[in-house]
């Protein structure tokens, strides 16, 4: 899954797609390099971000997603309103990657579940980027966060949603130290004994940076790409990335060896 942020302020790129233009451009070099998903985002989900309305936010991933899906090339948004949620299938996503996981908008689940052909990813999620790492506490962050992913899995197939519709997502760096985020990735396997896909969304993020010392994203890549390795050898679903090709590659090298 390809990251495509459509933002100003994004932690790794924000800025660098922003305008439709390059939003397009980056797709379709993403396109090139083999990548499966492309995922639109129109606002920020970084620590401390504060949030767009929901009219900038349509007006920044719409048009992008309708251009898209003129490329024959599977498209998500990234969004926990269901309204934005609404019109995206409407412009032609098949995914809702909702960073909150039906809890920051009560109407997303209605719509996931009026729209049963396409796949929902629920991510961990405790609160607004704004404030949401002042509840990074966990007595056992793996056994809490299988935990409260089944608890909203079986509140979204209580409204309606299809369990072949879900997929979960940990929610690295989201209300989560570097010491959880770490914790989550060595028993990626336990969330796996849920049943559902997998979804990780690692790339270039900050505890990386804590590991190496890179305060800039960019310098955390080649982290970013062992991650990814490490992942494809446990099996996960799918990881999210802002690069396509070297990525890729780590997951073709670990295909290979499996055979």
């Amino acid at each position: 899954m390809g990251i495509l942020n459509v933002t100003p302020d994004s932690f790794a790129d924000g800025g660098r797609h922003f305008d439709f233009e390059s939003a397009i451009n980056r797709a379709k070099e993403m396109i090139s390099e083999g990548v499966d998903i492309i995922d639109v985002g129109g606002e920020s989900t970084r620590p401390g971000a504060d949030r767009v309305s929901e009219e900038e936010e349509r007006d920044r991933v719409i048009p992008v997603i309708t251009e898209l899906t003129e490329l024959g090339i599977t498209i998500s948004v990234d969004t926990t309103r269901a309204n934005i949620a609404k019109a995206a299938i409407g412009a032609g996503a098949t995914i809702i990657n909702d960073v909150s996981g039906g809890l920051a908008d009560p109407d997303m689940a209605a719509v996931v579940a009026s729209n049963q052909a396409i796949q929902y990813v629920v991510m961990h999620w405790r609160g607004h980027a704004k404030d949401m790492q002042k509840s990074a506490q966990y007595k056992n962050v793996v056994s809490e966060v299988k935990e409260e992913l089944d608890d909203r899995v079986i509140a979204l197939t209580k409204s309606g949603v299809q369990p072949e519709q879900i997929i979960l997502d940990p929610g690295i760096g989201f209300a989560k130290s570097s010491a959880h985020n770490w914790e989550l990735l060595k028993n990626i396997d336990r969330l796996n004994l849920l049943g559902f896909p997998i979804l990780v969304g690692a790339s270039r993020k900050r505890f990386l940076g804590d590991l190496l010392g890179a305060n800039s994203a960019d310098d955390r890549e080649f982290a970013s790409i062992a991650v990814t390795t490490f992942l494809a050898k446990a099996g996960v679903w799918g990881v999210r990335t802002h690069s396509v090709k070297p990525h890729r590659d780590a997951i073709a090298v670990v295909e290979e060896m499996r055979k």
